[in-house]
C-alpha cells in the first residue's frame, strides 16, 4: 500500500438523512489547505454483498443471465448478492450460488473487496472464488430461473466486448480472479 502524502480532511459537521434504501451523509469537510467544502456519502441498507467467480474447472466459469432491471435487459454476469445479518462472506457466496446457480462450493477463498464508487458511496463487494463444485438448489428471490453460461477463462476479450455483459464488479473479478488462478 503506498502512503498517503496527506492528512485526512476534517470532518467539521454531519448531517444524516433517509432516503429510501439508502442513509445520505451530508459532510462539512475541511481539507489540509484550508478548503471546506460539502460532500455527500451515501450509504446501503445492509452489511455488503459477495460477487462470485464459479469455476465449473479450471478453465471454465459459470455466468449467469438474468433480469436487469436498470438496463431493461438480460445480462450476463457473475453470481452476486447481498450478505445477510450474521452471515460471513463465504456464507453468503455459497447461498447466493445455491439460490442463483443451483450449485454449492466445497472450496470457497475470499479474494478481495471490491468498492462501486468510492468518492461518494460506502459500499463493499467481498469477492469470493468457488471451486469444486456440485449440485445444489436453495430457493431464492429471482422471479424466474437464471439461465447457466459457461464461459472459458482464456475468451474473457469475447466476454468484455459484449453489449450484455457490462456490470463493472463483474468484469473486474473475472480479471482479478483469472490472474489469483494462474498462480494457484
Amino acid at each position: 500500500m503506498l502512503p498517503v502524502s496527506r492528512p485526512l480532511p476534517v470532518i467539521h459537521r454531519v448531517v444524516t438523512e433517509e432516503s429510501g434504501p439508502y442513509r445520505v451523509d451530508h459532510l462539512d469537510l475541511e481539507f489540509s489547505n484550508g478548503e471546506r467544502r460539502q460532500f455527500q456519502r451515501l450509504h446501503g441498507r445492509g452489511h455488503g454483498a459477495v460477487v462470485v467467480v464459479p469455476m465449473l474447472d479450471t478453465d471454465t466459469v459459470l455466468l449467469v443471465r438474468e433480469y436487469a432491471a436498470g438496463m431493461h435487459r438480460y445480462e450476463l454476469g457473475l453470481v452476486k448478492g447481498r450478505i445477510d445479518a450474521g452471515e460471513t462472506p463465504l456464507q453468503a457466496a455459497d447461498r447466493e450460488l445455491k439460490e442463483e446457480a443451483g450449485h454449492g462450493a466445497r472450496s470457497l477463498v475470499a479474494l478481495r473487496e471490491l468498492t462501486l464508487a468510492p468518492t461518494y458511496m460506502s459500499h463493499v463487494t467481498h469477492l469470493v472464488v468457488a471451486r469444486d463444485l456440485y449440485p445444489e438448489r436453495l430457493p431464492g428471490d429471482e422471479p424466474e430461473p437464471l439461465e447457466l453460461v459457461p464461459w472459458k477463462l482464456d475468451a474473457l476479450d469475447q466476454l468484455i466486448l459484449r453489449e450484455d455483459f457490462s456490470e463493472g464488479r463483474s468484469i473486474a473479478a473475472l480479471f482479478i480472479a483469472r490472474e489469483w488462478l494462474k498462480n494457484q
